[in-house]
């Protein structure tokens, strides 16, 4: 996810602070990985550089000045233009678990057992989020139908490699 262009997306709606733009993110966008105020503000430091976003106002309080900053018709463009652009598919031809599998049989460990644990932690996490799914609003539904969608792929793997893992075991050990 681009955090840049998610916040210049917030502020055409108008302009806002720092603390806004990150509760607004983390409410729309954050449920499960919350952005650090560090990251909003050296974020909104680039943006600024760059000409995309703009101080509309400064407001002194007992701490630090508070910036409200809003978004530059060159920010409205490059928005525009990164929602237009497609996200390039994930191949998942690195895969961390194929690496495990893979190692468990060249150093002799039992590769099955690990394809059964990983099954079972698979199948806790489409518990979660059938839950988290069946308790939320649209938004949150669809986000967990993503993940859902991503777990079975991942379940349908488990099973195939768990069917081939004989051939698989004479093919990395020639």
């Amino acid at each position: 996810m681009s955090i840049g262009h998610t916040l210049l997306g917030l502020l055409e709606s108008g302009p806002r602070h720092g603390y806004d733009l990150k509760r607004a993110f983390d409410e729309k966008f954050g449920h499960d990985k919350p952005l650090h105020y560090g990251q909003v503000y050296s974020t909104m430091s680039r943006l600024l550089k760059n000409g995309l976003v703009e101080v509309d106002g400064i407001e002194a309080g007992d701490g630090p000045e508070r910036k409200r900053y809003a978004i530059t018709e060159a920010g409205i463009t490059d928005v525009g233009r990164w929602l237009a652009s497609p996200e390039k598919p994930e191949p998942y031809l690195t895969s961390t678990l194929y690496t495990k599998v893979v190692l468990a049989l060249l150093t002799g460990r039992d590769a099955g057992d690990l394809l059964d644990v990983q099954r079972a932690e698979h199948l806790r996490m489409m518990r979660a989020l059938t839950e988290r799914k069946r308790k939320g609003d649209l938004a949150d539904q669809l986000i967990c139908d993503h993940a859902l969608f991503h777990l079975e792929a991942d379940l349908r793997w488990l099973e195939l490699t768990t069917a081939r893992l004989g051939q698989l075991a004479k093919a990395v050990n020639a």
